[in-house]
């Protein structure tokens, strides 16, 4: 059956209002180099919140009618949108949320295209110029806040996440919210959306006025993880490297609940850049937590870091089970570490300047079988090195499970191959097989799980 659609007219809602001729003609630009399908795709996975689909490809495809022009107003601009779902709207006027996200993906594609080609001498291999880009994109987007203390809490997990775990994710929201904390997630469902949900009951409780829900996500994966209507501030970052590095720039603390391949690559980010020496006073709480029943999930998680990245790895994150009080209580602790570090350092609470980011992890890695396939997963090379090829590993598999380019290869040649040193290779094989197992890999309810990866040994 056909879903329904709707043909509209939609004003901006507060990001943006004028845009040049030029960036005009790059959004209209159907060209290899022109902005037009980029933005076509975002914002067709902005009108699709709430929707339970986890395949960019199957989403892209059955909307294909769909279209959005730019529509030049004595005042401003507005868009008009083809062939719209009809869930982004009741009684004809799409909901303000919404209409917020829609024109944030607007303002972050213009954005995030222009500074380098606007900024002298800008440079898409330098560390510093990689960061500014982050930063500017921020405050662009306006989430970085002078004189606000440290209380931002990111929360990670899994899209894919059973109604139980849901539930917990909400009640550490609640628990965090209670104590005047704000979230930010991915901004998808499952524990991106649980976390807030509980946040925003909390903080009206509390009479919390100024909560923020922020989202931050990337092109690649909007499709498949399309913003929950609790984020109030939607930020869409050019790619998965500089999504990871918004994440720990501008939050204070980060809890993991469980999740799958995504997840895993989120925890071997922060640990490769957290074990870096030039970060080790650097306080960052960091809690791993779920139910009693997932007590094995992260005893699985701990084993396999512990194995790939060595005892040190572990003492940067504490597990806490079944207890959301003193998540949040650790969380509340750790955001009073931080400003005092930040104070006594002169470095900003908003954004966090200090952070030792080593190139590896900023540099954008792009998932294809020759370089999934080349990956150097061996243990004679630096431990934070380890961690960003394994991180590398589970970002290919996200790109072959969720994204749209990264599902056409794999239905183009076959699954990505992995290969290493089996001391590596053998507990993330027996591990990757345990989120396929626990139903991590796809929402609910979608078809049969057809893995994206083959573990391969060096001699095939």
């Amino acid at each position: 059956m056909q879903e329904p659609t709707i043909n509209a007219l939609v004003s901006p809602e507060g990001s943006l209002e004028i845009l040049s001729n030029h960036e005009v003609n790059r959004l209209k630009d159907r060209s290899e180099g022109g902005l037009y399908r980029l933005f076509r795709q975002c914002a067709l996975a902005v009108l699709n919140t709430g929707v339970e689909t986890d395949d960019c490809k199957a989403l892209m495809e059955a909307h294909a009618d769909f279209d959005v022009h730019l529509v030049p107003q004595p005042r401003g601009l507005k868009l008009e949108l083809v062939n719209a779902p009809a869930h982004a709207f009741v009684d004809g006027e799409m909901l303000r949320a919404i209409r917020e996200h829609l024109f944030s993906v607007l303002r972050d594609i213009i954005y995030s295209h222009s500074i380098p080609q606007s900024a002298s001498g800008f440079r898409r291999d330098d560390p510093e110029d990689l960061t500014n880009l982050v930063f500017h994109v921020l405050r662009n987007a306006r989430v970085l806040e002078a004189g606000r203390q440290p209380d931002l809490v990111v929360c990670w997990g899994g899209h894919s996440i059973s109604h139980d775990e849901y539930q917990y994710s909400k009640e550490v929201g609640h628990q965090l919210g209670l104590r005047g904390l704000s979230i930010i997630t991915g901004c998808g469902p499952g524990a991106m959306k649980g976390p807030m949900k509980g946040a925003t009951i909390a903080h009206a409780k509390q009479r919390v006025k100024n909560g923020r829900y922020i989202g931050i996500t990337e092109p690649g994966i909007i499709g498949a993880e399309a913003p929950n209507p609790i984020v109030n501030e939607l930020v869409i970052m050019p790619d998965i490297e500089k999504r990871l590095e918004a994440f720990i720039r501008c939050g204070h603390g980060v809890i993991v609940f469980p999740g799958g391949v995504g997840t895993a690559e989120e925890i071997l980010y922060l640990l490769g850049i957290l074990l870096h020496p030039d970060n080790a006073d650097l306080p960052f709480p960091v809690v791993f937590t779920g139910k009693q029943e997932n007590a094995e999930y992260f005893e699985m998680i701990d084993k396999f870091i512990r194995n790939a990245l060595g005892d040190e790895a572990a003492k940067k994150y504490e597990i806490i089970i079944d207890d959301p009080v003193r998540v949040a209580q650790t969380m509340k602790k750790g955001m009073k570490d931080v400003e005092t570090f930040r104070r006594a350092m002169q470095d900003a609470y908003y954004f966090n300047w200090m952070l030792k980011i080593d190139p590896v992890f900023q540099l954008p890695f792009h998932p294809n079988h020759e370089n999934m396939r080349d990956l150097e997963l061996h243990r004679d090379q630096p431990v934070h090195l380890i961690a960003a090829n394994l991180r590398k590993a589970f970002s290919g598999i996200v790109a072959g499970n969720v994204k749209e380019d990264g599902i056409r290869q794999v239905q183009a040649r076959g699954p990505f191959e992995i290969a290493g040193d089996p001391t590596l290779i053998k507990p993330l094989e027996a591990m990757l097989a345990q989120f396929v197992a626990q139903n991590r890999m796809k929402l609910p309810g979608s078809s049969a799980y057809h893995p994206s990866y083959r573990i391969v040994s060096e001699a095939d």
